[in-house]
């Protein structure tokens, strides 16, 4: 299991109260949440940044299998998009692959 560290913050009455009604609706707890809140707020600014860039269109047929697969993945984590899903296994893989290379 990956290391944890507390992270705690003052926010406004009204603002606690629209982000537990979100977190009760998710199903989440108050951690796992947060958690997800802060990974898609990093997403969103990386996809910000490389909307920014010059993008080119990638398209590819999959089995209608794994297309369920995906989309059942997506429907289940609000506020997920199959653009940043798809990019973010992207990236991954090319890390992990570019890591090889240099060992």
């Amino acid at each position: 299991m990956e290391d944890t560290k507390s992270l705690c913050a003052k926010i406004p009455i009204e603002l606690h109260n629209r982000v537990r009604a979100s977190q009760e609706e998710s199903g989440l707890n108050l951690n796992q949440y947060v958690e997800k809140l802060i990974i898609e707020y990093y997403q969103m600014k990386e996809m910000k940044y490389m909307a920014q860039t010059q993008t080119r269109t990638l398209a590819l047929q999959i089995s209608e299998e794994l297309f369920a697969r995906i989309k059942n993945h997506i429907d289940k984590t609000p506020h997920l998009t199959q653009k940043a899903f798809i990019t973010e296994l992207i990236i991954k893989a090319l890390d992990e692959a570019e890591t090889q290379e240099t060992k």
